[in-house]
């Protein structure tokens, strides 16, 4: 089992938007990691405080992820965070390496893990 992490910086405040910008971030972490949907254990999204368009698995279930246990939290309220953000924990039955595994960090969230955003 390996776990994938990722996140993303939403921009805008339209609710297609939102979801596009979320299965954007699902679609590349799973296609880089060649992950598909019976190898997925679980995901659980984290958003910060200011995201309250919809949740975050919302996007994904839309997404055809209909067999996968989701979980959605709010991310702490920390003074200077990254404001807008939607961060991704997805575990997965894969036989690779943890050096092997691709975490992907899209738009503003580059800074959060500019060592993993390659």
């Amino acid at each position: 089992m390996r776990a994938l992490r990722g996140a993303i910086q939403i921009v805008g405040d339209d609710r297609e938007e939102y979801f596009a910008q979320i299965q954007e971030l699902l679609t590349q972490l799973l296609a880089q990691n060649q992950v598909n949907q019976e190898d997925l254990i679980s995901i659980l999204f984290t958003a910060t405080p200011d995201l309250k368009i919809d949740f975050p698995a919302a996007a994904a279930r839309k997404m055809g992820l209909t067999e996968v246990p989701l979980m959605c939290a709010v991310e702490m309220d920390i003074v200077g965070a990254l404001p807008r953000t939607i961060r991704v924990l997805a575990h997965a039955n894969l036989e690779r390496s943890r050096a092997q595994i691709k975490h992907i960090y899209l738009g503003g969230a580059v800074v959060l893990r500019p060592d993993l955003a390659k």
